[in-house]
């Protein structure tokens, strides 16, 4: 039988770092125990109390079973592989040592740091709930457990990453989701080994078909209400330790537009609020597209009382159309990352004394005109009406552009027309990224840009091939 030291020095040999503890204690009666812990991952006062002052306490020579017995933590496993009790120091348990025994046992008692529930900071809502997910995995889980109660719901973690050896645990509801879809993700997940994997992003890379594409394959969000409103749609949802923002599979070009408070007002109200953010999102994507294709190809599209007031704006202006809105949407750029990199109060003034000094300064100098720097800002708060089409639809600005500037009005037709032929044809896991309106599904339709009442949504949707397509039923 191994003895005390020779049991430390196997798993120290592993776990070369000064963080990692080792606490060496006797019972009443002489026998020597040791917990090899990692600080800071672990509760030392829970650890005190519920493992090391009983061992203490004991008064004859106890064998493995009587020290089995005096353990009063609540998650306590038994093991005899050193590599597995150094995977589980490295998770933040506790590996607990006898003197002359082989076998150890595995104290669950962790805290590791981490903030409490907050509201999160892009998913607001002014009516509903206002938890949002945390950076902790067991605290996400227990979120979602709290609202699906039901015993249905099926927890499968998988690990990823060579080294950080991230926990992602896959969420769905037995007998509502595609049972092919959680088994695909655990695949996915599997074979994309890299050394650490920081954030639930990069899982989404994994999964995703075409990790290339411009137009992203998974939702995210970062409320547990919304996750949990999808998980009984049909979807798939996977929530990676150490990223408070979790994602779901299938995903659908419609979810972006849809908000968690559309279903806690009016149905004619969230309906209105729809097509208010579909209608910001393509103003905000061609809008100074349009504007420099009118000016340089098709100045009849703009009404004429219009055109007076831009043409006495830009006279005399040094810059084409096209190179005075690449100038003014770069400025732009450039201020909204510095205000988003720098200290909070410091970002706010850049962003705010930026944008009134440059602006007015480049009109006064006649570098740029008015019209452009109006477009501009319309065009970037149109963007953040639809924060989690931000990337995709800021890209898109750049491209129109771009088109707009070398060919004009027939280029912006053409690749609209390219783009949404390329949409119409894509899908993520089996679900067309544009339905329910490519292919037409009518049912679906009560959920998309028109909102119906609560009787409306009755069945959960087809497109997600649910195995049980009733929501709820109605008693007439």
């Amino acid at each position: 039988m191994p003895t005390l030291e020779e049991s430390i020095e196997k798993v120290k040999s592993v776990l070369v770092s000064e963080d990692v503890i080792t606490y060496e204690f006797s019972s009443a009666a002489g026998k020597r125990f040791a917990l090899i812990y990692v600080d800071g991952l672990t509760d030392k006062a829970q650890l005190g109390e519920l493992v090391v002052k009983p061992l203490a306490d004991i008064k004859a020579d106890a064998g493995y079973e009587d020290v089995r017995a005096v353990l009063a933590s609540p998650e306590v496993k038994e093991g005899d592989d050193y590599s597995a009790a150094v995977k589980e120091i490295s998770y933040g348990g506790s590996a607990l040592f006898a003197d002359g025994d082989s076998r150890f046992f595995i104290i669950g008692l962790t805290k590791p740091p981490g903030r409490a529930v907050a509201e999160p900071p892009t998913q607001i809502a002014v009516k509903g709930p206002r938890e949002g997910f945390t950076e902790d995995l067991k605290v996400n889980c227990a979120l979602v457990r709290k609202r699906l109660k039901s015993t249905d719901l099926r927890m499968d973690t998988v690990r990823t990453g060579k080294r950080s050896d991230t926990a992602v645990t896959i969420c769905y509801l037995n007998g509502v989701c595609d049972p092919a879809i959680p088994e695909k993700l655990k695949k996915q997940i599997a074979k994309n080994q890299i050394d650490i994997v920081p954030d639930s992003s990069y899982v989404g890379r994994f999964i995703s078909s075409r990790p290339r594409s411009l137009f992203k394959r998974c939702a995210t969000c970062e409320k547990p209400d919304i996750f949990c409103a999808k998980l009984s749609e049909g979807r798939v949802g996977l929530i990676v330790d150490g990223s408070p923002i979790a994602i779901t599979v299938p995903y659908m070009l419609i979810e972006d537009f849809q908000s968690s408070e559309d279903y806690f007002i009016s149905s004619y109200r969230a309906t209105i609020l729809r097509f208010l953010r579909a209608i910001a999102v393509i103003v905000g994507v061609l809008l100074p597209a349009a504007y420099v294709a009118a000016q340089l190809f098709k100045l009849q599209l703009i009404p004429f009382k219009l055109l007076l007031n831009i043409s006495s704006s830009v006279s005399g202006l040094p810059l084409s159309p096209s190179v005075e809105m690449f100038l003014t949407l770069f400025v732009l750029e450039v201020l909204n990352e510095a205000s988003i990199r720098m200290p909070k109060y410091v970002g706010l003034a850049i962003s705010i004394v930026g944008a009134l000094v440059l602006g007015e300064t480049a009109v006064t100098a006649g570098i740029v005109s008015t019209p452009a720097i109006i477009i501009v800002a319309f065009s970037a708060v149109c963007l953040y009406v639809v924060p989690d089409l931000m990337e995709t639809t800021a890209t898109l600005r750049w491209i129109f552009l771009i088109i707009a500037g070398s060919i004009g009005t027939f280029g912006i037709v053409l690749f609209a027309s390219f783009l949404l032929s390329y949409l119409v044809t894509e899908q993520a896991y089996g679900v067309p990224l544009t339905a329910p309106f490519s292919p037409l599904v009518a049912r679906d339709m009560k959920d998309g840009f028109i909102k119906g009442d609560m009787y409306a949504l009755e069945k959960r949707p087809r497109a997600l091939k649910s195995k049980n397509k009733v929501r709820f039923r109605v008693k007439k």
